[in-house]
């Protein structure tokens, strides 16, 4: 499949949204434009702060991730002499997270020997993350994102992230939002 194939099958699609109506809490024709279910930047860097705070609180220097539905990062921070390692596995948790629609906390349980996900940490080219820190993060019931904290213990890391996901909820809830 080309470029250009590819262009025509979106394009299709889309043209099938607006007339079914794409969303189905919406008028015919309506191409949702909210940012509610959509990660944007502004949104990562503000819930960023929120958790940079928490975690100096708690004395962690930490790497914070927030990636979109699909994983792929939004918006990454390193806070002063966080681990270099902290970087990849903070991307890490939160591709687990969006991806595996749970927190790295609930699939180390999981994929304990004996339980039905054992092994899957061996999957996707190493990018799951079995431990605490990453979360996915909701609106309206529905993944828009997921974040990922790395820098403390798991115990820590799984506290702040999530902090971080209540802060989420309470920041799309606001109704300045």
């Amino acid at each position: 499949m080309n470029e250009q194939d590819i262009t025509n099958a979106v394009k299709a699609v889309l043209d099938q949204m607006k007339e079914s109506g794409g969303h189905h809490h919406h008028a015919p024709g309506h191409v949702c434009t909210c940012k509610k279910h959509k990660m944007t930047l502004k949104t990562a860097n503000a819930l960023i702060e929120k958790v940079k705070a928490k975690a100096a609180e708690m004395g962690v220097n930490a790497v914070i991730a927030v990636s979109d539905k699909a994983g792929r990062p939004v918006a990454v921070q390193c806070m002063d002499d966080a681990y270099i390692a902290s970087f990849d596995i903070a991307i890490n948790k939160t591709f687990t997270s969006a991806s595996l629609k749970m927190s790295t906390d609930e699939l180390g349980r999981l994929s304990q020997p004996g339980q039905p996900l054992y092994g899957i940490q061996f999957t996707n080219e190493g990018k799951i993350v079995i431990f605490g820190g990453g979360e996915p993060l909701e609106a309206d019931g529905k993944i828009v994102g997921a974040l990922g904290v790395s820098g403390g213990t798991a115990e820590q890391d799984t506290a702040i992230a999530a902090y971080g996901k209540d802060a989420f909820k309470k920041m799309i809830e606001a109704p300045e939002f």
